[in-house]
C-alpha cells in the first residue's frame, strides 16, 4: 500500500517513514503543505498521514481543501496539538483519525490497519479469497491453510488485489501500490510479480484482463 507522509521534523519523519516502509509500505515523505497538496492532487493514495503545523500551508487547511473538492483519502492526523478541542478541529476538518505526539510506532501500524480495513470495506484482520488468506496485521499469507513466504513487493501487491477483489486494477495503479517516489520500477514488474504469485497460489488465482489490467480469478 503507497502512503503519503506529511511531516516536516526531519528525524521524526525519518523514523516514520523508515518504520513504515519495513512494515511493507510504499511510503512517499514531502515536509510541507504545498507540496502535499500537490502530491494529492497528481497520485492515489490508500491513506494520508498529516502533521497540522506546517510550512506553507498548515494542515487544517489542507485538510479542508481536500474534503471540499471531494477527496476521501484517508487522513491520520498525527500531531503535538493534543487538547480535546485540537481534536474535535481536526476531526471536524475531515480527519478520519487522530493521533498525538509523542506516540508508539504500532500504535500508528494499528491504526494505519484499521483505516485501510474501513477504506476497503471490510472490518477484518484477514483478507480472504477462496483458499487464499492474508493477515494484515502478522503480514502472513496462507494457500489451503499452509503458510506461503512473500517478499516485501508481492504482499503489497497481493495486499492490494485482495483489498480490491471486485475490481480491474490496472498496471499503472498496482505500480503505485507497490513503488513510493524515487525506487526505481522496472518496465516488466508487475508482470513479474503477477507470475510470483501465480506460482504460489496457483495459475487461475489472478486473471489478466486484456486491454485492462489484473483482477482476481474466480473463488
Amino acid at each position: 500500500m503507497r502512503l503519503l507522509l506529511v511531516e516536516d521534523d526531519a528525524l521524526l519523519g525519518d523514523g516514520i517513514q523508515a518504520g513504515l516502509r519495513l512494515a511493507g509500505y510504499a511510503v512517499d515523505w514531502v515536509r510541507d503543505g504545498a507540496a502535499a497538496a500537490l502530491a494529492l492532487r497528481n497520485e492515489r493514495y490508500a491513506v494520508c498521514v498529516l502533521d497540522l503545523g506546517l510550512p506553507q500551508l498548515d494542515g487544517l487547511t489542507l485538510l479542508r481543501q481536500l474534503r471540499s473538492r471531494g477527496d476521501h483519502t484517508p487522513v491520520l492526523v498525527l500531531s503535538a496539538r493534543d487538547t480535546r478541542e485540537d481534536k474535535v478541529q481536526g476531526l471536524d476538518a475531515g480527519a478520519d483519525d487522530y493521533l498525538s505526539k509523542p506516540f508508539d510506532l504500532p500504535e500508528l501500524q494499528a491504526r494505519l490497519r484499521a483505516l485501510l480495513r474501513r477504506a476497503s470495506g471490510s472490518g477484518e484482520a484477514v483478507l480472504r479469497f477462496g483458499e487464499v488468506t492474508l493477515d494484515t496485521v502478522t503480514r502472513r499469507a496462507y494457500f489451503k491453510a499452509a503458510p506461503v513466504a512473500l517478499s516485501g513487493r508481492e504482499h503489497a501487491l497481493l495486499h492490494d488485489l485482495l483489498s480490491h477483489n471486485q475490481s480491474i486494477r490496472s498496471r499503472s495503479e498496482l505500480e503505485q501500490s507497490m513503488y513510493a517516489w524515487g525506487e526505481e520500477v522496472e518496465s516488466n514488474a508487475v508482470e513479474v510479480y503477477i507470475h510470483h504469485l501465480r506460482k504460489k497460489f496457483g495459475a487461475h488465482f489472478i486473471k489478466t484482463v486484456r486491454g485492462l489490467g489484473y483482477s482476481l480469478g474466480t473463488e
